[in-house]
């Protein structure tokens, strides 16, 4: 007796718990949605528009890298030693992150 007693005030607070749950939050529209945690330059923590990636495998803002290996060479992401200066052009992720502006009016 003791046993259906629980069972049936635990039942019941299921049931006023699920009707206090908020409803989930509407998906905000394309044009609100942050951009993929990729297409942001780890310095500046902003949208890249000339991503170039460095010998540590990373993408970085074409400027602020530059400006980064002016005065230091270790990989901004890990601080480990870059072995060479070397920038290549992203252009795979530049092509990407243009679509995704596009898609979402920015």
């Amino acid at each position: 007796a003791e046993l259906a007693a629980a069972l049936e005030e635990s039942a019941r607070l299921e049931e006023r718990r699920a009707a206090v749950e908020q409803p989930p939050e509407p998906e905000l529209p394309p044009s609100e949605q942050e951009p993929p945690t990729d297409f942001i330059c780890p310095i500046t923590t902003e949208v890249m528009s000339d991503p170039v990636m460095a010998t540590d495998g990373h993408s970085y803002e074409r400027k602020q890298i530059e400006r980064w290996l002016a005065t230091k060479s270790t990989s901004p992401m890990t601080g480990e030693a870059l072995v060479q200066s070397f920038l290549a052009p992203n252009h795979t992720l530049r092509r990407q992150i243009r679509e995704w502006e596009e898609a979402n009016a920015c």
